[in-house]
């Protein structure tokens, strides 16, 4: 008969406690869950024959929420309300479904105005973007006030007063900093003002929003959010006018269900963040269901696009005049190509070697 070592008993429970010192649900330990479950919805979406788009739009209102972990957020969401909002999207479905699969689901791009970039290359990526059928930008700014000015009247003067423009300041100021410095951007209309300051300070955010709101700025964030109580807490303080979800950053598919159930009932338009190593690929799917199953709405709503390294994904993005279209191949379009995985593997692949060599010389 096996006798069990009590000690070797005490091991799981200590692993637990370990894990919530560099945790629980935040930093390391959040995104490896990410990872490890994103693949998961792969691997299940890739047994049912379907995108994973239309493997959640496809669930019943109950296996959806199911799929959710509502602790410490009862007092926004709970589960019958949750499974109300569902069944209440369930009119027009059908339809809505129809017109993602014929015109997609609008994107703004980022590709256009990089911090750093001379004026000459951000007149040519404008130019191009207006030509490829581009209605919604995004600038970037923070680094320098007068420079911001220039920058942002040279697009604004190109993409004309009808088209959409947004700004993104990447966490630089502080609160009253980031009030002075738009006050004084104001005059080229931005939709919005994104990671104004610290990602972290959930009242910091509302008091910029209160202050921008007489000027018709409204204040975008979540990119860096550690989890559905951050959320939470920005739609609660008002903090936000522009909710920025991340495939990767929250607890994969089942924490992202809960974030765009919350913006539902707080009536916050979703914008997703995406870019990076294959974010454009797994967000376009959480914001295609969105809109069929959960939100209903295009009002004030759009898929961040970034137009670098999807050429290293086997199924990568489709975008059509500015819209994602919304993926027919089953998965959650996350694999990368063998080739690719291959040549930048740690430490013995093509692209780390030459790094190496380099450092080494």
């Amino acid at each position: 008969m096996w006798k069990t070592d009590s000690r070797a008993m005490e091991l799981p429970s200590l692993w637990e406690e370990a894990l919530k010192l560099i945790g629980p649900e935040k930093g390391v330990v959040h995104l490896a869950t990410a990872a490890v479950l994103n693949a998961v919805w792969d691997l299940w979406a890739k047994q049912e024959g379907k995108p994973l788009w239309k493997l959640l739009v496809d669930m019943d209102p109950q296996t959806l929420v199911s799929c959710i972990d509502f602790r410490y957020i009862t007092d926004v969401l709970t589960e019958e309300e949750a499974c109300e909002i569902l069944r209440q999207s369930q009119v027009g479905k059908k339809e809505r479904e129809e017109q993602m699969l014929a015109h997609g689901y609008p994107a703004y791009t980022t590709s256009c105005a990089w911090l750093g970039y001379p004026d000459a290359t951000l007149k040519q990526l404008c130019s191009e973007a207006l030509k490829d059928g581009w209605t919604r930008f995004k600038v970037k700014v923070g680094a320098d006030l007068q420079d911001d000015i220039r920058r942002c009247r040279l697009i604004r003067n190109m993409i004309g007063p009808e088209k959409t423009l947004m700004m993104d300041a990447n966490q630089r100021w502080d609160v009253p900093e980031a009030v002075e410095w738009m006050t004084k951007l104001a005059e080229f209309k931005p939709l919005w003002i994104e990671e104004p300051t610290s990602p972290d300070d959930i009242l910091g955010h509302a008091a910029i929003s209160k202050a921008l709101a007489p000027l018709g700025i409204g204040v975008a964030t979540g990119e860096q959010c550690h989890n559905r109580v951050i959320f939470k807490q920005l739609l609660q303080a008002k903090a936000l006018k522009f909710l920025q979800i991340d495939s990767c950053r929250l607890g994969s598919v089942n924490e992202n269900l809960s974030v765009l159930l919350m913006a539902k009932k707080f009536d916050i338009p979703v914008c997703p963040h995406a870019g990076g190593v294959g974010l454009c690929e797994l967000v376009q799917h959480l914001i295609i269901f969105d809109f069929i199953s959960v939100s209903a709405s295009l009002q004030d709503r759009m898929c961040e696009y970034v137009d670098h390294l999807h050429e290293h994904f086997k199924y990568p993005v489709l975008i059509r005049e500015a819209s994602y279209m919304p993926p027919k191949d089953a998965g959650y379009s996350t694999e990368m190509k063998e080739d690719s995985v291959k040549r930048h593997r740690y430490p013995d692949g093509e692209v780390w070697k030459k790094l190496l060599t380099a450092q080494g010389n």
